[in-house]
Formats: C-alpha cells, structure tokens, sequence
C-alpha cells in the first residue's frame, strides 16, 4: 500500500493554495541600488551613472536593478557592480529598504541599498556604459528617483562605521604618515580635526606600528610611515572602543 501518495497529493494542494494566495497579493517590482564610496586624493566620491530614463533625463543615479526571481538581494547587488562597472571581490553591506509607494515614477517599487567603501586606485572601472563615473561627494546636490536621500542614509552609515571599526585603513596604503590617516577621517566626516588629539586617540588604542621609516618626495616635513596592525586588531577587537570626535 502506497502511504506516500496522500501525503503527496496533500503538499500539492498546499503548495496550489500558497501559490493562489501570492498571486492576489499587488504586484510590486524589488530592486537593490549600489552605493559605492571611494576615496581619491583626500577627497570622498561616490560612482553614479547617467539616468536613461526619460523622466530623470541628465541626471545621475545610482547603480541599479530589478532583482531576478531566483536571485537573493546580495546577489543581485553584486550582479549590478559586475554587469555596470566590471568590478568584482568587493565587500557590500545592506543598508535599509526604501519603500516610499511613489518613489518611482512608473508605480510601486521597493529598493534594498547597498552600499561599500574602496580605494579608487585599487579598482579600475572596465565598463563605462552612461556615463558611469566618479564623483565628488560635496558636488552632488540632485539625482533621480529619491537617489539623493538614498545617497544620504548610507553615507550617514559609513560616518557612523569609520567611528565604530577600522574599516578606513583599507583605503590607505600599506605604509602611511599620521597626515594621510587623519585626512582620511577628515574627507569621510567632513569635519576638521584637531592634530594633538587625533593623534593621541589612534596612539592610545595601540595598532599602529611604528616602520622607522619616512615620507619621500612630499611638499612638507617628511612624516614618520606607520602601518596598522591587523592581526593584534583580530585579537583583541574590543580594544577599538570607538572613535567620538
């Protein structure tokens, strides 16, 4: 006797049941949109790309797509880096949903952000379709569909994370001077720091290591090069405390 049969007959009928009640529900289109900082002579930037939507004509928006049925949010937002701009290995964090009902001018559309911090240098661009390139983060001022609010919530984020890890030394070189990591923070935070407690705050939380050797071919006194001590940091993570400027 095949026991497994009504078992069977009984999932199908659920699954034709579940399947009733997703069709009823409204349709509403999901995508991800990208935020992707870089920092490039002392100066923060985010990669936009010129809208090809007639509504938003000349104006530049951020990395997005519809994400496929199949596919999971991360996987759609790395699939939209890779498919815009050719960049790969890039560590992407979500942000929040942005859900406001006529955030699109064509109906409902519901979007996850995204957003990443790399070094310009280190990751070169291999495709440019509409126009898709870096800009200065203080020059932006309007965008497409409700970008610039996006734009604003993660950048407001990664303000919150430079604070709260270390995240920042991956966009210096491997050996850097004191006045290259506090520019860093500077062009991040948009705010002046002060020389003597910057300093004093790095020096107290003990990662940087001292190479004993200095900067060549600058306009200023050559500083001291330090590198920053990412083994002791993965022991001892509780040391970094924070930074509250």
């Amino acid at each position: 006797m095949n026991r497994s049969l009504p078992l069977i007959e009984e999932k199908g009928t659920l699954i034709q049941d579940a399947a009733e009640l997703v069709s009823s529900y409204p349709r509403t289109a999901l995508t991800v949109d990208c935020v992707i900082f870089g920092f490039e002579e002392n100066e923060l930037k985010v990669l936009l790309i010129r809208s090809d939507l007639q509504a938003y004509h000349g104006l530049w928006t951020l990395l997005g797509d519809v994400v496929h049925s199949n596919e999971e949010l991360g996987d759609a937002a790395y699939r939209v880096l890779r498919e815009r701009t050719g960049l790969k290995n890039i560590f992407l964090e979500e942000v929040q949903t942005f859900s406001t009902p006529d955030r699109h001018p064509g109906g409902r559309v519901v979007t996850a952000a995204y957003y990443s911090l790399i070094n310009i240098r280190h990751h070169q661009l291999r495709r440019l379709d509409n126009e898709v390139h870096w800009h200065n983060l203080k020059t932006i001022q309007q965008m497409g569909f409700d970008h610039k609010m996006i734009l604003d919530v993660c950048y407001q984020r990664l303000q919150r994370r430079i604070q709260e890890h270390p995240l920042g030394f991956n966009l210096l070189p491997d050996k850097f001077s004191l006045r290259e990591l506090q520019n860093l923070y500077e062009a991040i935070l948009d705010i002046k720091l002060d020389r003597r407690n910057f300093r004093k705050k790095f020096f107290s939380m003990d990662f940087l290591i001292d190479t004993e050797e200095y900067e060549v071919d600058v306009p200023h006194r050559p500083g001291k090069l330090y590198k920053f001590n990412f083994e002791k940091y993965q022991k001892n993570q509780k040391k970094w405390f924070g930074i509250d400027f």
